[in-house]
């Protein structure tokens, strides 16, 4: 009798409109609490919307105040001098002056490289708003580690492209902006670093990338102090093709800037080259590499080719992910080589079910450079790549 009683009130219950809508009603609000979950956990990795978030609980004088000082500091690293450093060769001894020209230059590069770093910020943002269900259910949950992996450059050798690939496979994390952490914001603290990072699953690999580390002098003590452990990957180019890439992309931002000749040499009929300029510093790879073997190993430095990653990027891939100890599962069949921009693009991107190519600030035409110059260049640059072939044990045929 008890029984039947009990069956009867739950028909009368479930039988009911009303508390059949609230069940349901119910149900839908959970499953959206759950969505809502792990938007936020998408959200968190990105930092331009956090800072946007945190300052949008600040009004009147307190954020006039923020602006001013965020906008103090950051004219401050700007302008900032890079760090001085010692020629290989003493007949290119660098001058103890910088002329008002060459500051204005260093200036323009800055900004130039600023201006890409916010236009990769802003695809990734884009990306960001079609997340997969299976990114959502990842992002929403973890938690949030300093990273394992770091690219560390080398400025216009492919850094952002590698990046890009690496995203796809499952068990890599990467930020997509760049931190800038170890030479231009330091000063914040490695809490600071971590929040930017985004949340990652046991055995999932934190990773971000700023091409700029390479050549600053402070950077392999910075993270050798954070871990001795860190896994390091350069991605390295013809120098000269690297130097000329580096001035095209000033030279898109301030068309009004010296002529790549006039600014190769400190003396154009001596033909001495101006190895203060930093397109012309940073590929002397071998100097700066020099600096990291202080505070590394080579066993945890990778060394990625820019043109076989652009030849050959399954191939370089599946270095990468068995030097970060990854099941190979970025392979050919991820790629297609776009002809208009002449490098490959994936076929599905991290979090999309779209083609994706880098953006217009990638693959630019480079100007037309008198040949004379560049073989200037090539013989300045050719005992720097013999011991940059000799540190490494590899020689990437750039001579």
């Amino acid at each position: 009798m008890e029984y039947s009683l009990v069956c009867y009130s739950f028909y009368a219950f479930w039988s009911s409109p009303v508390k059949k809508k609230l069940i349901l009603l119910g149900i839908m609000f959970l499953i959206w609490v759950y969505m809502l979950y792990s938007c936020v956990g998408y959200c968190s990795t990105m930092p331009s919307l956090v800072v946007d978030s945190y300052r949008g609980k600040e009004t009147g004088s307190a954020v006039a105040k923020r602006t001013d000082s965020s906008r103090m500091d950051l004219v401050s690293r700007l302008l900032a001098k890079p760090q001085p450093w010692e020629d290989v060769e003493s007949d290119y001894e660098e001058s103890s002056i910088r002329t008002a020209a060459s500051r204005d230059l260093l200036n323009n590069e800055l900004e130039t490289d600023r201006a890409d770093e916010w236009d990769e910020m802003r695809g990734e943002q884009q990306r960001a708003l079609e997340p997969s269900a299976m990114s959502s259910f990842s992002n929403g949950s973890g938690s949030k580690k300093l990273p394992q992996a770091i690219i560390i450059g080398v400025k216009k050798g492919g850094t952002r492209a590698l990046l890009e690939f690496l995203r796809v496979h499952p068990d890599i994390r990467a930020v997509g902006a760049e931190p800038h952490f170890f030479d231009r914001n330091y000063e914040n603290g490695l809490e600071w670093y971590r929040e930017l990072m985004p949340k990652t699953l046991e055995g999932q690999i934190t990773m971000e990338k700023t091409p700029s580390y390479f050549v600053t002098r402070e950077a392999p003590a910075r993270i050798s102090a954070m871990s001795r452990d860190t896994k390091l990957i350069v991605v390295v180019r013809d120098p000269v093709t690297r130097a000329i890439s580096d001035y095209t992309q000033t030279l898109s931002k301030k068309p009004d800037i010296p002529s790549f000749e006039s600014l190769t040499f400190k003396n154009r009929t001596t033909g001495l080259i101006d190895t203060s300029w930093s397109a012309i510093q940073i590929g002397i790879y071998a100097k700066h590499l020099d600096n990291w073997l202080q505070y590394f190993q080579m066993d945890q430095i990778l060394f990625v080719s820019g043109e076989r990653l652009i030849s050959d990027p399954a191939g370089e891939l599946g270095r990468v992910q068995d030097f970060l100890g990854l099941k190979r599962i970025i392979t050919d069949k991820h790629f297609y080589f776009n002809q208009t921009k002449g490098f490959p693009c994936l076929k599905k991107a991290e979090g999309s079910s779209k083609p994706h190519c880098l953006g217009k600030t990638k693959g630019r035409t480079h100007p037309n450079i008198d040949p004379e110059v560049v073989q200037r260049l090539r013989d300045f640059y050719r005992p720097f790549n013999m011991k940059f072939y000799q540190m490494t044990g590899h020689n990437f045929g750039w001579d």
